[in-house]
């Protein structure tokens, strides 16, 4: 099994113990950094860069202006491979066709590159397990989009619409699992460097929760989406197409058609090929399995 995150708890979420497993990362400073604090070494870590026109939304005032709380750790020397980011998507796809599963947790401008880039890209890729949207529930960024769609709708379409086989986990699940202040500061008196590290990195963005939601916890989207690569059955799911609003006030709105009705007038979503949302979570076995994990000595 082989596969490309965008972010680095996977690595504690998903260990890749067999030598049949290879994690491939694509957010390598954040990446590196985790590795370096568990004690892991990089020969199943493969680093890149993402070049080319990326349409960014800094959410600094989510998580810091590091990224990572505003805690600015001593990063490793160690640098990324000199590739551009679709180019190395497609490059992984055909060396293992099948059997790459991608875990996209932000936008998906490099994945809808490679799409275009290569017309064979999504009957080969094994998976895309997508962080993003919100079904039936207001989004993150406005009432009406999630801040990973929001952020390339354009991408987002082309990656709902292109026929590989998709698993969509949006904040209508993620929003269900959380962590407490007091699971907060069960990481922080954990034995784990991991776990006192991402205590200390997660005061930033649990203030940010107190201000924007009112509540004390912190929602845990990117892990719970791991989970859906981990476990699935611990969700269940729909299927139907989704397509995406690409501009207006509702800029990045996921839309998901999974009715049985037959429509006198064709649709944007007729003849589009299914994909799978997450639609329940067992939310305290998720929010178990994700404290387990990250307070691993």
């Amino acid at each position: 099994m082989h596969s490309i995150c965008w972010n680095s708890l996977v690595e504690r979420i998903f260990p890749s113990r067999k030598d049949s497993e290879h994690l491939f990362g694509l957010t390598w400073r954040p990446m590196l950094q985790f590795l370096f604090l568990v004690g892991r070494d990089l020969d199943r870590l493969s680093k890149m860069t993402t070049q080319g026109e990326l349409k960014e939304r800094i959410a600094d005032f989510v998580h810091g202006a590091d990224g990572l709380g505003n805690t600015y750790p001593t990063l490793s020397d160690r640098k990324p491979i000199d590739t551009f980011a679709p180019d190395y998507l497609i490059q992984k796809v055909n060396e293992f066709p099948g059997e790459i599963t991608i875990v996209a947790l932000g936008p998906l401008t490099n994945l809808a590159a490679a799409v275009e880039c290569d017309p064979t890209f999504a009957k080969k890729v094994g998976q895309i397990i997508i962080l993003g949207g919100a079904f039936q529930v207001n989004g993150n960024v406005n009432p009406a989009a999630e801040a990973n769609i929001y952020g390339d709708p354009e991408a987002a379409d082309i990656i709902f619409t292109c026929g590989a086989d998709i698993l969509v986990v949006g904040i209508n699940i993620t929003h269900q699992v959380y962590w407490t202040g007091k699971d907060l500061e069960d990481l922080g008196r954990s034995d784990s460097k991991f776990g006192k590290y991402l205590y200390a990195a997660s005061h930033f963005y649990a203030t940010y929760h107190r201000e924007a939601y009112d509540i004390d916890a912190i929602y845990l989207h990117d892990p719970a989406t791991m989970v859906a690569a981990v476990d699935p059955s611990l969700m269940t799911y729909a299927t139907g197409a989704v397509r995406v609003q690409k501009d207006g006030i509702c800029k990045g709105l996921t839309l998901f058609n999974n009715s049985n009705k037959v429509w006198h007038d064709p649709t944007d979503w007729c003849g589009i090929p299914p994909v799978k949302v997450a639609v329940t979570v067992d939310r305290e076995r998720v929010a178990s399995l994700l404290k387990e994990r990250l307070t691993a000595p």
